[in-house]
């Protein structure tokens, strides 16, 4: 892994930033749900689909369910997994993605996940990561993602 994590001095963001970043990378590279899944809270689970659109008009409840959030997640890491990269992908991701703010309020934080850079594929072109997420966690027995905004257009 390439990536550090920012928040080596405070044990919740630094906690939040591992379960978004490596741990979710591994995770989707491994077609792995079950390495996630404790992640999440599923009774206050909502996944807003932005459709990288700036009008908030376009953005809809796609995920209205953890189970409906994990079917797209899975769907989408086995056709990754379809793709001949041309690097690792977890190094990769950590490379192109960053997370260096994560908002704490009490017991609620928002986490920015900045999808901003490149993969390199075997055929010696690239895929371009151009999106970003908003994060919801709430802290109880510890920090879970209760929802997000994702697949917001990013520059």
């Amino acid at each position: 892994m390439t990536a550090q994590n920012p928040f080596p001095d405070d044990p919740d963001r630094a906690f939040i930033w591992d379960m978004l970043m490596p741990r979710d990378f591994e995770a989707f590279a491994a077609q792995d749900w079950g390495m996630v899944s404790g992640d999440f809270d599923a009774d206050r689970f909502l996944g807003i689909h932005a459709h990288n659109s700036p009008n908030q008009d376009d953005w809809d409840a796609a995920f209205p369910t953890l189970d409906a959030y994990r079917d797209e997640w899975l769907r989408q890491a086995a056709d990754s997994a379809k793709i001949a990269y041309g690097e690792p992908l977890v190094p990769a991701l950590l490379r192109a993605v960053s997370m260096d703010r994560i908002d704490i309020n009490g017991d609620v934080a928002v986490a920015h996940k900045k999808f901003d850079g490149t993969v390199k594929l075997a055929d010696g072109s690239s895929d371009r990561l151009n999106w970003q997420t908003l994060y919801f966690c709430r802290k109880s027995d510890r920090w879970r993602i209760t929802g997000f905004i994702g697949y917001m257009k990013h520059r």
